[in-house]
């Protein structure tokens, strides 16, 4: 992989690490990959900060398109002292980049289902596994289907329409950096353990997971040759390392 640990460093803040903050060299030109955890407060802090850095032409979330009318409206309340009420990190990196040309590139999409079905059926998974994928999809279209309600009846009234609430954690934004950066470091770490002493090979999760990755993967390809700008990407950290080596490779 080819990357620049300089970039990351050259940020005189904890909550900005090459932990959480890549910028990568792909065959299509650089791209800065930034590890989020959803609603906490350094990585809310990490995605502003980096974003009034680098300006991007091309914000890329993980958040399916028909989300993105929400997360924009909640962008919105945003401030340059108080980060948007809702949306956590994603409504908070629209609103740090204004100017921006904001996309989503996560599933439920056309391509993620023509891979996935290609996948599944080339595996020959079982009956169980793919109804189990089935189902996962079937509650994601209906996430995505629900922020694109709640965005139309935001837009076509006075109130903010909430999906969901935001995620409470041991530390506030308003805490110092410090013991932001070290709250989450310490979260991802319990995260990552649990993860890892279940058995996830050729399970629904795994599938589903795998293919949306590939997924944002050639999104994001296909947006670094069509922009000569930066190219800005806000994904979970769980994902970044996966990203990372599949655009460098």
């Amino acid at each position: 992989m080819d990357e620049s640990p300089s970039f990351a460093a050259s940020f005189d803040d904890p909550r900005i690490t090459s932990q959480f903050c890549r910028r990568v060299t792909g065959a299509a030109g650089d791209y800065y990959l930034l590890g989020v955890v959803h609603d906490h407060p350094a990585s809310v802090a990490r995605v502003e900060r980096v974003l009034e850095s680098v300006d991007p032409d091309t914000l890329a979330l993980e958040l399916p398109t028909a989300a993105l009318p929400l997360y924009r409206a909640y962008a919105r309340e945003g401030t340059d002292e108080t980060p948007p009420r809702f949306g956590g990190e994603m409504s908070a990196a629209i609103s740090a980049a204004p100017d921006a040309t904001t996309v989503g590139i996560d599933a439920p999409n056309w391509s993620f289902l023509r891979r996935l079905v290609t996948r599944l059926i080339a595996d020959r998974v079982s009956t169980t596994t793919a109804r189990r994928v089935i189902s996962s999809l079937g509650g994601a279209t209906r996430e995505a289907l629900t922020c694109r309600l709640a965005a139309t009846l935001t837009h076509a009234t006075s109130m903010t329409v909430a999906c969901d609430d935001p995620i409470e954690y041991g530390c506030e934004h308003t805490d110092p950096p410090t013991e932001q950066a070290a709250h989450e470091r310490s979260h991802v770490a319990s995260v990552q353990a649990l993860l890892g002493s279940v058995q996830t090979a050729d399970s629904a999760l795994t599938y589903r997971d795998e293919t949306r990755e590939h997924c944002m993967i050639d999104r994001l390809e296909a947006l670094r040759a069509t922009t000569d700008g930066a190219v800005v990407a806000v994904i979970g950290v769980d994902h970044l390392e996966t990203i990372a080596d599949g655009l460098s490779a």
